[in-house]
């Protein structure tokens, strides 16, 4: 102890004092000297004897010092570590490696032992593993939250050197090598995570609820009992939020508003927001089932925030066909329902003010561009040499970007190419666009709504008039920006819509025949040959265009395959796996076809004629992604499944692209599948 225990300080300072006084003495001697010599010779001899004096008292009380001074220090730690012992936090030191060396009575009570003295940290907490813990050097501090009987805990670890806490004290100082221990503190915040989640529960949600066919329905009933219709959905609307501690009030026939908390909303997701089909159920005698949309905000900063977020979302879950019900939490977007097939509407209304939008924006532009999708198909083009002719007809000039043409449209194509009535700029590629946009630009963009899947994603960014025409289902990525947006799920195609927009654009609106046939082929593949997703509306958009002059049998010419597409198709139906005795799954050779995923989807329109398929799935690979074509007849969703993989499209009819080898799709995609069948997504 003597070599290592030292005075330092205060107590230091006072040992000292004699030595120091001793200093003063000798300079009052030399004067006394100078004055007296026998009397300075008396005052020396009185310094040497004190002198003396000093160093033996001091010799003899700084052992007896030092002992006290432990002793009171040993004291003072017994009554400091009762204090700590007693004390409701609980408090417990491990090693740097979560050994337990000493814990106090309520870290003791926590752990559930007599005794956590050499108990590893994570025998308590299961939580906290060796990973987990501080590192000296590199994390002095860590903060864990877990669980235990329970109860939430906040438990904080801290790096403590040995050195530091003998630094601190004034009276001794260590010599020894350092070393470290390590702090625990145990904070109990089952309380206060309480609090927080009682806040979380009670938080705003805001939603907007949209009849989608209310007009459609009430023409379908008798007169006399549509009063009663409505008044019974009215009641099932009420009924259900009543149930869920909610409120929904009517703004409009046909909207309604509801206001509700978190908590709520929680328990209507377990359900499945039941209400959609409880709507549906309603029936009176109306021919036309009633369908609901409910769009709803939730987690914003403000009431009004959620407002806009609701009407955020009631847009998406319109524009995706109703029946459905769209969250909007922040940027994240959650769907539920959309099972059932989009209903047709009589009404060209929309059509109509849709055209006389578009004629405007056209008219105040002096360039017209349109773009559809990356490889580009029939659809687009028609649709986009549709949109030329409505250009032409006010005199503006228009390009159409396609960047690499297919064997499917390259026959379409020629009869515009090789025409001299048309421009040579007709067709342009996405180098040739950038040169061209401008401010002062109208960019249209057909067939799709998905920024990042056009045909130049840039151009989106060089002018702010952008029109959108497409029959898709909005996805959580939808080009917001749009001037003019007119998307109707319910329509069999692109060309479809922009047939009946040209009817009310121009009264004096001529057709030629090499537009109305693009056209006619567009609706034509879209539609399978008038077998998928054909009604009223798109029979009279075709006769539409058989007026204006298109020819069935050329456009079946144009759309003739090579004996290689048809060897690739034919080799996709041979060897398709049909997995859990309804889904067909094939793969698509793309070796030496121009247009692969185009013959991935006829083979998979082939595979529904398929007896016991209710849906097929054909993977392309092609460009190093892997494009897959979904399609069923009716007792599948395959939107909702291509959802799961990061595409989109209808119920029938839908897609997606992964970046991804076609294997490792394969089992993404059936097991995409086997979730959809466990929580009943396929219809019975």
């Amino acid at each position: 102890m003597n070599n290592n225990l030292k005075l330092k300080g205060s107590m230091r300072r006072i040992f000292a004092w004699p030595l120091y006084l001793v200093l003063i003495l000798i300079g009052i001697d030399i004067a006394v000297f100078a004055i007296n010599k026998e009397a300075g010779a008396i005052v020396f001899l009185g310094i040497i004897i004190y002198l003396c004096v000093a160093i033996i008292l001091f010799l003899h009380y700084r052992p007896r010092v030092s002992t006290e001074m432990i002793d009171f220090a040993n004291e003072y730690g017994k009554f400091e570590n009762r204090i700590i012992d007693e004390f409701d936090l609980p408090y417990a030191i491990m090693t740097t490696k979560g050994k337990i060396l000493w814990s106090n009575k309520s870290f003791q009570e926590l752990s559930d032992v007599e005794n956590a003295k050499n108990i590893w940290i994570n025998a308590i907490f299961s939580d906290i593993k060796s990973d987990k813990l501080p590192v000296v050097g590199k994390v002095d501090t860590t903060e864990i939250h877990t669980t235990k009987n329970n109860r939430s805990y906040r438990v904080v670890m801290q790096i403590v050197s040995l050195l530091d806490v003998i630094q601190n004290t004034e009276l001794f100082e260590f010599t020894d090598d350092t070393e470290y221990l390590m702090t625990v503190f145990v904070y109990d915040e089952t309380d206060l995570q309480s609090y927080i989640q009682k806040c979380e529960d009670n938080k705003l949600v805001l939603g907007i609820l949209h009849l989608d066919n209310y007009d459609e329905a009430l023409e379908s009933v008798e007169y006399v009992r549509r009063s009663l219709l409505l008044a019974l959905i009215d009641r099932k609307l009420s009924k259900y939020a009543s149930d869920f501690d909610s409120t929904i009030r009517k703004i409009e026939k046909d909207k309604f508003v509801l206001i509700s908390t978190k908590k709520s909303l929680e328990a209507m997701k377990i359900q499945k927001f039941s209400i959609l089909e409880t709507v549906k159920s309603v029936n009176i005698g109306n021919k036309i089932p009633v369908t609901l949309s409910m769009g709803i905000g939730v987690s914003a900063p403000t009431g009004r925030q959620n407002y806009e977020y609701a009407k955020s979302a009631i847009e998406m879950a319109l524009g995706r066909g109703g029946d459905q019900v769209v969250i909007k939490d922040g940027k994240a977007i959650s769907y539920y329902g959309g099972k059932s097939m989009q209903v047709e509407k009589n009404t060209r209304v929309k059509a109509r003010v849709n055209a006389q939008a578009l004629k405007e924006l056209m008219l105040t532009r002096d360039r017209v561009i349109v773009m559809g999708h990356k490889i580009t198909d029939v659809d687009a083009l028609g649709a986009a040499i549709g949109i030329y002719r409505a250009g032409q007809n006010v005199e503006k000039p228009v390009h159409i970007v396609v960047n690499d043409p297919t064997t499917s449209i390259k026959p379409l194509m020629a009869s515009f190419i090789s025409n001299e009535k048309y421009d040579p700029l007709m067709f342009i590629d996405s180098v040739k666009a950038r040169e061209l946009i401008d401010a002062n630009t109208l960019l249209i963009v057909v067939d799709t709504n998905r920024p990042s899947y056009t045909e130049c994603p840039e151009l989106l960014t060089k002018t702010k008039s952008i029109v959108v025409l497409d029959h898709h289902r909005r996805g959580n990525e939808v080009i917001e920006n749009a001037v003019l947006s007119y998307v109707e799920p319910y329509a069999s195609s692109t060309c479809e819509m922009v047939a009946e927009v040209l009817q009310y654009f121009d009264d004096k609106m001529k057709i030629t025949n090499e537009e109305a046939d693009c056209m006619y082929a567009g609706i034509l593949i879209d539609t399978n040959n008038f077998t998928t997703r054909a009604g009223v509306r798109t029979f009279e958009a075709a006769a539409f265009l058989r007026r204006n002059g298109s020819d069935v049998v050329r456009v079946r010419k144009m759309l003739r395959d090579n004996i290689d597409s048809y060897k690739a198709r034919a080799e996709a139906v041979r060897t398709a796996e049909i997995y859990k005795e309804s889904f067909a799954i094939a793969k698509c050779p793309s070796e030496g076809l121009e247009s692969p995923t185009v013959v991935g989807a006829q083979a998979a329109n082939e595979l529904l004629d398929i007896a016991g398929v209710k849906a097929s799935f054909v993977m392309t690979l092609y460009q190093g992604e892997v494009f897959i074509s979904a399609r069923a007849i009716d007792e599948v969703n395959v939107q909702l499944i291509m959802e799961q993989i990061g595409g989109g499209g209808h119920l029938n009819v839908a897609g997606a692209q992964v970046k991804a080898p076609i294997e490792e799709v394969r089992v993404m995609l059936k097991q995409v599948i086997d979730k959809f069948i466990e929580e009943g997504a396929e219809k019975k």
